[in-house]
């Protein structure tokens, strides 16, 4: 049984495609192999993403940000932008094999305030993103096709 491929693509890899990654690893119990890549990656990841995901009990080790340039032989069945700048990127070649789709999150850590409100903020990402991997993994993924998919895709909030 092959598993889907997901890369998930934010400008700067460092929040919401690590948290896309991380949540969709740790539901997708090898139906799914997320990685996270970004056009102009920062180099690190963001202290409060994997703080966050360790409070839920995900795992953070493998985490890091990286250039999508180094996933051309990953072979992704489904491309999933997480932010809207990365949305409106001119995509590598090497995407269009792909099924592009886009997943706007609300960015955690461009929020100011209290560290209460950055704690909600981080965890009701996380919640978002956990519900779209759970729906997905409702499908029959090993039989659906990718039309089924991308349709699927669109009914959880995918564009």
């Amino acid at each position: 049984m092959k598993p889907l491929k997901i890369l998930y693509i934010c400008t700067h890899n460092r929040c919401r495609s690590i948290l896309s990654e991380a949540i969709t690893n740790h539901l997708g119990n090898g139906r799914i192999v997320a990685k996270s890549a970004g056009s102009q990656p920062s180099g690190e990841v963001h202290p409060l993403s994997t703080f966050y995901l360790e409070e839920q009990g995900i795992a953070t080790d493998a985490l890091e940000s990286q250039s999508w340039d180094e996933f051309e032989d990953f072979g992704a069945d489904l491309v999933i932008t997480v932010c809207d700048s990365a949305a409106g990127e001119s995509c590598p070649l090497w995407f269009g094999k792909s099924l592009k789709m886009h997943w706007g999150l609300t960015d955690p850590s461009k929020l100011t305030g209290s560290e209460e409100d950055k704690a909600d903020a981080f965890r009701s990402t996380i919640k978002e993103i956990a519900q779209r991997v759970q729906q997905l993994l409702k499908l029959d993924l090993e039989n659906i096709s990718p039309n089924q998919l991308q349709n699927a895709l669109k009914e959880l909030g995918a564009q």
